[in-house]
């Protein structure tokens, strides 16, 4: 079982190309699913790598240009035609609704479950989901259109309780739960036993921040400092800076700025303009500023 995984469906920017599909990530949190983008050829992606339709609920819409979005129909419609009946929750901005629900009435007619909007202000940081195991922030970026990214917070995990001291203060097994969230045991004869003798603490929580599609934003800064793993996109090398500029996209440089200010742990880049073949100035591009940085690749499944 996958602990908190990124597989990456597609690293392009507009164009899909025989080299890179569009933008489209799977989050496998303990083998539960949680989408972001979808993008032509996302759901062929996703038989390639052999991820479950089934185990998808959430799916996490950063802007309405067309390679972030444009496979959600045919998704949609496979979800049904696989029988699908739990309720499919689509997050993102208002413009979402507006593009899905005439192709919901025209061609999902009769599906066999149910789809949610759950419209977001891309221009505030707010809690967007939460679950048993995670929380979900939208982060404002700067585009063309109104878009956001998104930063995935692990919630944390219970402790873990040491079976030998269990054993030698006879715990009712009734006070284990209450012992993993962090209370202390007192013994029949009113002897407190501290919770760090009885524990040993959990891996730390993790977080991974979605950064595309953006200009240069020092401003989303405060929202992702310290992350295990940001994807910040990088449309462009610094030989195109004024196209970046122009079209509200970022080089592979900025990027790697963005990642040192922010003092992540890693970052990967990507959302590649199809006008690259050779992808190797990019990296040499980041590495100059931030040195724990790697590609994104198609297939590729990143660890946290």
């Amino acid at each position: 079982m996958a602990d908190f995984d990124i597989h990456i469906l597609g690293c392009g920017s507009a164009l899909p190309t025989t080299r890179r599909q569009n933008a489209s990530q799977i989050i496998d949190l303990r083998d539960k699913l949680y989408m972001i983008d979808c993008g032509e050829g996302t759901q062929l992606q996703m038989r390639r790598m052999r991820i479950r339709f089934s185990r998808l609920n959430h799916i996490f819409i950063t802007h309405l240009h067309g390679d972030h979005c444009f496979g959600l129909p045919g998704l949609l419609s496979t979800l049904g035609m696989l029988g699908r009946q739990g309720e499919l929750v689509i997050h993102g901005p208002k413009e979402i609704e507006t593009y899905l629900q005439p192709i919901l009435d025209l061609f999902c007619k009769n599906m066999g479950y149910p789809v949610r909007f759950n419209l977001i202000d891309p221009y505030q940081q707010t809690l967007v989901m939460e679950d048993r195991s995670l929380q979900v922030y939208s982060i404002p970026l700067k585009h063309r259109i109104p878009c956001c990214g998104y930063l995935f917070a692990e919630k944390p995990k219970e402790a873990h309780i040491i079976r030998e001291m269990i054993d030698f203060y006879q715990v009712p097994v009734r006070m284990i739960k209450d012992i993993k969230q962090g209370a202390d045991y007192i013994t029949p004869d009113g002897t407190v036993v501290l919770n760090s003798r009885l524990t040993r603490p959990s891996a730390t929580p993790k977080r991974y921040a979605y950064c595309s599609d953006t200009a240069y934003a020092p401003e989303i800064i405060p929202f992702i400092e310290g992350v295990d793993l940001l994807y910040h996109e990088a449309t462009f090398c610094e030989s195109d800076l004024a196209r970046s500029k122009e079209t509200y996209h970022s080089t592979a440089r900025q990027a790697a700025e963005i990642a040192r200010l922010a003092q992540v742990k890693r970052l990967i880049i990507g959302h590649f303009s199809a006008r690259y073949n050779d992808l190797t100035p990019f990296l040499d591009e980041a590495r100059q500023v931030f040195t724990e940085v790697s590609l994104a690749e198609e297939g590729m499944v990143l660890s946290l």
